[in-house]
């Protein structure tokens, strides 16, 4: 789903140069309202003491309605999260294209830490017979 994002004048000129920063950003429903937490978005360069700080909650622009049913697909879902999946500008504005992300659960995550074990093995078998 996408969602408009609530910037200030040095922000947006920022993510226009290239400035911001999804990697660790995550979404979250509070009071009725999204917010997006995490989103790194560097100070402008030509900026001055209004630049505001780099990691502040930004709040979603959604509709009531959207908001609902992502609260509701959270709610029903048990380990589920708002994930910003990509940042883009549209008609001069940002936006963000918002999915929602499932957890793994305690089968997978065993499944994952024998799979690392094996390959950490292999690796060390074949790196002895290389000095060999």
């Amino acid at each position: 789903m996408e969602a408009g994002v609530v910037l200030t004048g040095p922000e947006i000129k920022s993510i226009r140069a290239g400035g911001g920063d999804l990697a660790h950003s995550f979404g979250r429903i509070e009071n009725g309202e999204a917010w997006l937490h995490s989103f790194h978005i560097a100070p402008y360069i030509h900026g001055n003491r209004a630049n505001p700080e780099p990691d502040r909650p930004r709040k979603l622009l959604l509709h009531k309605a959207e908001i609902h049913r992502f609260l509701g697909q959270i709610e029903k879902g048990g380990s589920r999260a708002l994930v910003p999946l990509k940042g883009y500008l549209k008609n001069g504005r940002f936006k963000i294209l918002l999915g929602l992300g499932a957890g793994k659960s305690h089968r997978d995550r065993r499944q994952d830490l024998i799979k690392r074990q094996a390959n950490r093995e292999v690796a060390r078998e074949l790196a002895d017979r290389r000095r060999r």
